[in-house]
């Protein structure tokens, strides 16, 4: 199990997400069942071949691929969609820019 402050993804949940990244498609298969983190389902609104954005409520979950490695990150209803995307997006970059 991956560990994300506090919060346990299920080797089925890391599945799903390495799924979504295999699909291909122009619509991911993910966009219209979900995906699941932590226990807790969220609808997909952005899918392509880096980035996965879910929410459920007022908060949500940004997953992003890099070169070695998939971040996976939550943000609770305090912080702005977009600010958590900005910081998530930037690190990866960093990680790429580093061979990592």
């Amino acid at each position: 199990m991956a560990d994300i402050g506090g919060c346990q993804v299920k080797p089925e949940e890391l599945k799903e997400i390495v799924s979504a990244y295999k699909d291909t498609s122009d619509v991911k298969r993910v966009q219209s069942t979900g995906l699941h983190v932590a226990g807790d389902k969220y609808v997909v609104i952005k899918a392509d071949d880096r980035s996965l954005y879910g929410k459920k409520g007022k908060t949500g979950i940004l997953i992003v691929k890099t070169t070695q490695a998939i971040l996976i990150s939550h943000y609770p209803e305090t912080v702005q969609p977009g600010s958590a995307a900005t910081t998530v997006e930037q690190l990866a970059d960093y990680l790429i820019g580093v061979g990592y």
